[in-house]
């Protein structure tokens, strides 16, 4: 079982380095990697330092900043042609906890696609502001209603997907990024019959770096769900 942990990173060099410890340190089998957008403050530059001491350190440099979706989607493509069979995505920014990546790994024996999940047993999110709080919260509600996907946090972005179920989506159709890529691919997993599972995480805000969150983000998420929505209703889900 060969297993894959994808960081994207724009802008990260405070905290790149902190998580690949973190994640080899509990796991050395583990291989990693970062794929980065090209960020001007060095991150992929530690990364390449980072490489010569853990040889399962990879880094896919990218001409520019061009959305987490797309990031995931070149690291996912990346996973299935070098035969990877759990994928796991995790926020380079430290509010996932690298501890919890054995238990979504472990669980991805028996469901498709495992969720870290902020809210499967109430709200489990430390330090965020109370409008960022509500703004996730509720956009989770909103995913819920319109698409019908039985997900309570369809938001997140901690996650372990088995690889069949990545070779069965077209990655080059996904266009979104942010809060709508995190649920246009449950949705897409859901829709194609594959079994999902949310295991409880503890959330914590960031503490080193700047949040990547914008008003942009927000907007497609609002669209992009009706959108995924209409699509299943025609059937023209890739």
């Amino acid at each position: 079982m060969k297993i894959l942990v994808i960081i994207p990173t724009y802008n990260e060099n405070e905290t790149i380095s902190i998580i690949v410890n973190k994640i080899f340190n509990i796991n050395k089998d583990y291989s990693v990697l970062v794929v980065d957008d090209n960020s001007p403050d060095g991150t992929s530059h530690i990364v390449e330092n980072m490489k010569k001491t853990f040889p399962n350190l990879f880094l896919l440099n990218r001409e520019k900043k061009d959305g987490l979706g797309t990031a995931y989607c070149e690291g996912f493509k990346w996973a299935l042609n070098n035969n990877f069979s759990k994928i796991v995505q995790i926020d380079a920014d430290l509010s996932h906890n690298p501890e919890d990546i054995p238990t979504l790994v472990k669980e991805s024996s028996e469901s498709d696609l495992v969720i870290g999940s902020r809210y499967k047993n109430g709200i489990n999110v430390v330090n965020w502001p109370l409008r960022r709080l509500f703004l996730s919260y509720f956009a989770n509600i909103y995913s819920k209603i319109i698409t019908g996907l039985p997900v309570h946090d369809s938001t997140g972005g901690f996650k372990c997907f088995n690889s069949f179920v990545l070779e069965s989506i077209d990655l080059d159709s996904i266009k979104s990024s942010g809060y709508s890529f995190q649920i246009e691919m449950n949705f897409k997993t859901w829709v194609k019959g594959f079994s999902i599972k949310e295991i409880p995480i503890i959330f914590s805000d960031r503490s080193i770096g700047k949040s990547k969150m914008s008003k942009k983000i927000i907007f497609e998420a609002i669209y992009m769900v009706p959108l995924l929505r209409l699509k299943s209703f025609l059937r023209i889900i890739k």
